[in-house]
């Protein structure tokens, strides 16, 4: 009999020996689902990379013991192909996916995941949107199963505005934006926050244009310049940026540029040496944070000749394996439980929060200019002698913006 419950005890005990690290070595694959063919590729495949680079990083050193991997899937920026990937995602047992670029994308994505959530009990999957920003993810449309790793607009633009606000020679701004959700937001939200903080600013003027397809944006800087502009304000990223700052360029625009995506890949370049003082990006961090930052940013240009500005990947791999280690388990219910609410530090930007009530994350802001490199500020984007250089920071009580979500939590 004692033998019997020396046995049950040495089971137990072994069972929860096995429970507490049964994630130790096991291998997460996390679906990237992104543009990797057309005009917006490149950005896309930067995305990959940084997800490549630093599944390699946290490989060696995280404190679930779990292994990373990313498996690829060109959505060539349609949200039809998109929900194909994820199709063949979770048919390949998937059960982690990520996507940033196109709000447009990522609404299709977060309906299929609550669809796939609430008909496979056992199956779940969580989404770790790294871009896609418009507000309506973590307010009106929020889901308990998506995790918002970028800052959204309103977010972005509370910070872009106040900034603005004391900026004495802005007078005059034309809004050009793609036209899908993510332009549409940053219009409306830089309206109702220019308004309430500098109503003496005028819009003068207002477009949208196709996402991704426009080729020459000459008549737009005709346009604009017609209108009288001193500066612009726009969301556009990829091609329709690189683009449209070549056309100000040749077009003589000579005002400013407010943005949110100048270090994504070919504008720095399309900028060369223009632009000096006079274009403006806010993000999550810029080129030169300091420490390991530093390290690992200068190893990406060496190793892969581009580079890394995605900060967001590197936040999404601390907090997922934490809520591992937390959870004692790779299953995507249990993680999602530990990953809501998590507190933690980023290699970059300070103290960040998973917010409970919408999946946000909050995180410190930056507004950074365009600007020649330095002893300081040294890292040349994209070997162009320049770089953006921070001007001002906004604290996560800052940046952080209230939220309408109410969301409806697993039993």
């Amino acid at each position: 009999m004692k033998f019997v419950v020396r046995s049950i005890a040495f089971a137990t005990l072994a069972m929860c020996a096995f429970s507490a690290f049964a994630q130790k070595g096991e291998t997460v694959k996390i679906a990237y689902i992104d543009p990797l063919t057309g005009l917006l590729g490149p950005v896309g495949n930067n995305g990959l990379r940084g997800f490549q680079f630093f599944a390699e990083k946290f490989n060696k050193t995280n404190p679930a013991g779990v292994k990373f991997e990313v498996v690829a899937f060109d959505n060539k920026l349609s949200p039809a192909e998109s929900l194909n990937a994820l199709k063949a995602a979770t048919d390949q047992g998937i059960r982690y996916i990520t996507q940033g670029n196109g709000s447009g994308v990522a609404g299709a994505i977060i309906e299929a995941v609550n669809k796939h959530n609430e008909r496979n009990p056992g199956k779940e999957i969580i989404y770790l949107n790294y871009a896609a920003v418009d507000p309506d993810f973590t307010n009106s449309k929020c889901s308990y199963w998506h995790f918002r790793y970028d800052a959204d607009t309103s977010m972005k633009m509370e910070g872009l505005t106040t900034f603005m606000k004391d900026r004495t020679e802005t007078k005059k701004v034309f809004l050009l934006n793609q036209n899908y959700s993510h332009g549409h937001q940053v219009a409306k939200f830089f309206k109702e926050g220019i308004s309430r903080k500098r109503p003496d600013i005028q819009i003068v003027g207002e477009d949208l244009h196709p996402l991704g397809q426009v080729r020459d944006f000459a008549p737009y800087i005709a346009k604009i310049k017609a209108s009288g502009a001193d500066s612009i304000v726009t969301g556009n990223w990829g091609s329709d940026l690189q683009l449209f700052v070549k056309a100000a360029n040749e077009g003589g625009f000579t005002g400013n540029f407010y943005t949110y995506y100048t270090s994504v890949t070919g504008t720095p370049t399309a900028l060369g040496k223009t632009g000096e003082g006079r274009v403006f990006q806010i993000g999550n961090g810029h080129a030169r944070m300091g420490g390991e930052m530093d390290k690992w940013q200068d190893e990406y240009k060496a190793k892969l000749n581009d580079d890394f500005y995605t900060g967001q990947i590197i936040n999404i791999y601390t907090t997922l394996s934490e809520a591992m280690a937390k959870s004692k388990s790779t299953d995507p219910v249990k993680v999602a439980a530990a990953l809501s609410g998590l507190k933690t530090n980023s290699v970059f930007n300070g103290e960040i929060e998973v917010r409970k009530t919408d999946h946000q994350l909050q995180q410190a802001l930056f507004i950074t200019v365009w600007g020649k490199v330095d002893k300081k500020y040294s890292y040349s984007m994209e070997n162009t002698g320049m770089t953006m250089i921070p001007v001002k920071q906004y604290p996560n009580y800052i940046s952080s913006t209230p939220t309408s979500c109410q969301m409806k939590r697993p039993a």
